[in-house]
């Protein structure tokens, strides 16, 4: 007889038909840096059916401190994190079918992976791709599960399709600036708090038990022992382009994306983010000023960062002098916003 879930299935609350459903289930992680690669090692052990992983990066020594899925080996040969991820998982549950995508999480490159998704699980790292996970969960009816975490502060809440405020309803503009990982760090305690509220919830939605998501945002901060949980009911927005009576899916939509355009001879990349916007070189200045030295005229802003120069308009547009990479430009426009 097999015992592998045995104590789960000792839970009242998941039971032996719970575990079966769990094990017919197929979750689909976005982003696999922290809270990613905590989230499916929980998954994977809970005996979830199908675990599709999406990442366009790989292993760097600054992430060993709180990925837990990756190895020094891992660092040293730059393997894919879904690559290296899949074979960890693999050898945790060989009985769990895993998919690994070397990918940018797009709508063209996500749409595909959506088929049979019961879950989306949000461990990215930038608002960009966050909108457009919301919209393709609230078009196509599928739970998402948002979590992000930095410093010790982090926050998760469960959006379900018809029935929550989703995420343009909380945010209804992309934060043009922010504190990321990157600029102000984050502990590794945090990230685990986080990825176990997410999966928790994941895997009440897996055996059906709906009327146990917590209906609140939830937000930590771990150092100073502060724990909200916050109401977001009244935020639903019946004109809200992602979810309203109306819903257009505005995210999903070209003109709504990340635009990169390499500049011709220049070794630059151009970054113009999802909304043009004015952009408040104030506080853009207060937090790029923590990181560096920066220069301001009234037309535009510039930053030295590492070996690159950087170079804000207001229209919100970015170049990224030093690189013709669009990959790696985009990296460095998300590690310093968000």
């Amino acid at each position: 007889m097999d015992k592998r879930y045995e104590k789960q299935e000792k839970c009242s609350f998941i039971g032996t038909q719970g575990q079966k459903s769990i094990q017919q289930k197929h979750v689909l992680i976005v982003g696999m840096g922290a809270l990613g690669s905590s989230s499916a090692e929980m998954l994977v052990r809970a005996g979830v059916g199908t675990l599709s992983i999406v990442d366009r990066d790989y292993v760097e020594r600054s992430n060993l401190h709180r990925q837990q899925l990756y190895s020094e080996a891992d660092c040293r040969e730059s393997i894919p994190k879904v690559v290296a991820a899949k074979r960890r998982l693999s050898a945790i549950n060989s009985e769990v079918q895993i998919n690994a995508y070397v990918i940018d999480a797009d709508p063209i490159n996500l749409l595909p992976i959506l088929q049979n998704v019961d879950v989306i699980m949000d461990a990215t790292d930038n608002f960009g791709i966050r909108f457009i996970l919301n919209d393709l969960s609230q078009k196509y009816n599928i739970p998402l599960v948002f979590g992000s975490c930095v410093g010790s502060y982090g926050n998760t809440y469960t959006f379900l399709p018809g029935k929550t405020p989703c995420l343009h309803c909380l945010l209804e503009k992309i934060p043009l600036s922010g504190a990321t990982c990157d600029t102000v760090g984050v502990i590794n305690p945090i990230v685990q708090m986080i990825a176990s509220y997410q999966v928790t919830d994941c895997l009440k939605l897996l055996v059906g038990d709906i009327t146990s998501i917590r209906s609140t945002l939830l937000s930590i901060d771990m150092w100073k022992n502060q724990h909200y949980s916050i109401r977001v009911d009244k935020a639903k927005r019946h004109d809200c382009l992602s979810c309203g009576d109306e819903a257009i899916y505005p995210y999903l939509q070209y003109d709504a994306q990340t635009k990169t355009t390499v500049l011709c001879g220049r070794n630059t990349v151009q970054i113009r983010p999802t909304q043009q916007t004015e952009m408040n070189f104030d506080l853009l200045e207060n937090h790029l000023n923590k990181l560096g030295m920066t220069k301001r005229n009234p037309y535009l802003l510039t930053f030295e960062y590492e070996n690159y120069r950087l170079v804000f308009f207001q229209d919100g547009r970015v170049f990224i002098h030093g690189t013709s990479d669009e990959q790696k430009a985009k990296k460095i426009y998300y590690n310093l916003m968000g």
